[in-house]
Parts: C-alpha cells; sequence; structure tokens
C-alpha cells in the first residue's frame, strides 16, 4: 500500500453523495459550523477576559470550546466542498491526516469531560469533609493552576499518541477493489469495511484501545457523578443540594449527548438498512454537538450568564447594571 499512497484516492459518500452538488446540505451544515466557530470563540473570550471566570471548572470549558472547534474544522470544511462542489475524492495522505487530527481532537475531548468530572468532585466531595469556613479555601488548594494546566497537558498529549498509535495501525490495512467510504469522514469503521485480507488482528486493537481509551473514563465519570450524588443527598438543606447539584448539570448534559452520540455511531451495525441513522448520528458527532457544548454552559450557568451580559454592555458602550451583580458574582462551586 505505501507505494500507492502517491496517486491513491479514496471517495466519501456522505448521505449517498456520489458526486453531486447539495446546496441544501451545505447550508445546513455551514450555518451548524458558523454557530459553532461563534459561540465556542465567544466562551473562550469571555472566560480569557472576565476575572470572575478564572477558575479551574471554566479553564477546562475553555479547553473544551477550543477542541470543539478545532475536531469541528478537520472535517466540516472537506464535507462542505463535497457539498457545494460535488468532488468527493480525498487523497490517501489527506485522509490519514483528517483521521489523525480527528482522532487526536475526540480522544482529547473525552479526557477533558473526565477531567472535568474530577473537578465537580474534589470541589463538591472533597470540601464537604472539611468545616464550612476551610470548604472555600480547600478547592483552590487542590485545583491549583499549575495542576489544571497539568490535566489539560496530560489530556492532549494522552489523546495525541492514542490518535498516533491508531492511525499507524490503520494505514497497515489494505485496500483491494472499493475505494468508497461510506461515512461523512475518514475513520476506521468504514476502512475496516472496504479492507481486503486478515484484519482480525487491527480489529482486536481498535477495539481495546476503545475499551481503554472510551470505556474507561467514563467509568471515572460515573464513579465521580455516583460520588456526587450521594454526598448531594446526604445534605439536609433541601435548597443547598440543589443549588450544589445544579453546577454539575451542564457538564452532565454535554456527557450524555457526547456519549450517547459515539455510542450510537460506534456501535450501529454496519449494514445498508443502519447506514443513513449512522451517518446522521456521525454529522451530530461533527457540526452539531461542537455547537450545542457551549450553548448549554450558557443557558445553565448564571456567571456566564452574566459575563455575556457584561461583553455585550461593553460592545455597546451601554451603562449596564445588573442587580444584584455585585453580591453574587463569585463562581458556584
Amino acid at each position: 500500500m505505501a507505494n500507492q499512497t502517491a496517486d491513491f484516492y479514496f471517495y466519501l459518500l456522505p448521505f449517498g453523495n456520489d458526486g453531486g452538488k447539495n446546496i441544501i446540505l451545505f447550508t445546513i451544515f455551514l450555518l451548524c459550523y458558523m454557530i459553532c466557530l461563534i459561540w465556542n470563540t465567544t466562551i473562550i473570550t469571555l472566560i480569557y477576559t472576565n476575572s470572575h471566570l478564572h477558575k479551574p471548572m471554566y479553564f477546562f470549558l475553555r479547553n473544551l470550546s477550543l477542541v470543539d472547534i478545532c475536531y469541528s474544522s478537520v472535517t466540516v470544511p472537506k464535507l462542505l466542498d463535497i457539498f457545494l462542489r460535488g468532488d468527493t475524492s480525498i487523497s490517501f495522505s489527506h485522509c490519514f491526516v483528517q483521521f489523525f487530527f480527528f482522532t487526536a481532537l475526540a480522544c482529547t475531548e473525552i479526557f477533558l469531560l473526565t477531567v472535568m468530572a474530577y473537578d465537580r468532585y474534589v470541589a463538591i466531595c472533597q470540601s464537604l469533609h472539611y468545616p464550612p469556613i476551610c470548604q472555600s479555601l480547600h478547592y483552590p488548594l487542590l485545583m491549583k493552576q499549575n495542576a489544571c494546566i497539568l490535566f489539560v497537558l496530560v489530556s492532549w498529549v494522552s489523546g495525541c499518541s492514542n490518535s498516533l498509535f491508531i492511525t499507524i495501525i490503520a494505514s497497515k490495512i489494505s485496500f483491494c477493489n472499493s475505494k468508497v467510504i461510506d461515512q461523512l469522514y475518514c475513520d476506521i469503521k468504514p476502512m475496516l469495511k472496504i479492507s481486503c485480507g486478515n484484519t482480525v488482528t487491527i480489529e482486536v486493537t481498535v477495539y481495546l484501545e476503545t475499551f481503554f481509551v472510551g470505556f474507561c473514563p467514563f467509568l471515572c465519570i460515573i464513579l465521580s457523578y455516583f460520588k456526587i450524588i450521594s454526598n448531594v443527598l446526604r445534605m439536609k438543606s433541601k435548597g443547598k443540594r440543589y443549588k450544589t447539584f445544579s453546577t454539575c448539570t451542564s457538564h452532565l448534559t454535554i456527557i450524555i449527548i457526547f456519549y450517547g452520540t459515539i455510542f450510537f455511531v460506534y456501535t450501529m451495525p454496519s449494514t445498508a438498512n443502519f447506514k443513513t441513522i449512522d451517518q446522521i448520528f456521525s454529522s451530530l458527532f461533527l457540526a452539531v454537538i461542537p455547537s450545542l457544548n457551549p450553548l448549554v454552559y450558557s443557558l445553565r450557568n448564571k456567571d456566564i450568564k452574566i459575563a455575556f451580559k457584561r461583553y455585550f454592555c461593553n460592545l455597546s458602550n451601554v451603562d449596564c447594571f445588573l442587580k444584584g451583580e455585585n453580591s453574587k458574582n463569585k463562581i458556584e462551586e
């Protein structure tokens, strides 16, 4: 295969597109992509410029928004080109570069979501073991800036390392007859479908990687939230229970959407009957979820809402006064 890579092309088949233009799909994906860029860039800017959001929770959210921008940008522009020009071809090298970066960014997002679950666990569960006067001091001591930076660096390095390993394995696949990747982007699942020869070793390796990189972090997230919910339910004050758990609802919502979509994309049978459903969930994974993440945090988070109001008031040079803001601008941990 290595001798053929210079002139070897794959052909992507998004929603059965075999070379025709599709302005409707182009418009839909372009709109989702623009929303993703605008929302996530706004979140990054808000967190960076607003001193009240310089907390671990929002530091991880800022990195999550960056990952969402990147992994959407790795795949969606090629889709837009296919829908606009009708050219479904993608070179071997371009396909595997796309595969590497998409896998790296998706894995990094998984690790970041796991770190964010741990952050909520530390903020809620660990602090409860200390007297109320010490609780506000304990969380910053455990989640120092250096520790947060280290968590993010480990997430990026782990995601890229895992992706490099999988990409090297995928590049060993032999493609004999079909060059059609029946998916929106280059991925290991449709590649294995059109491969020839014995791919058992590759498939076992991919399943093991999926278990360790996908399922194990998910178990860590479930364990974190099990501890969180157990501690919240033991609180005597109903108001305090609601207030404490509300700080987790945004992250929990994103976890459910993200992992739910991954589950459908990678466990759906590779048959003609499920092809359309598979690509619909893939499009959610590529374009819709990166747009939803900042929206979910914006709608469910009081501090993000306040930061939005401040930001747009400053842009419009309007003297805005948020009632009670000065007394409520501490981040809810």
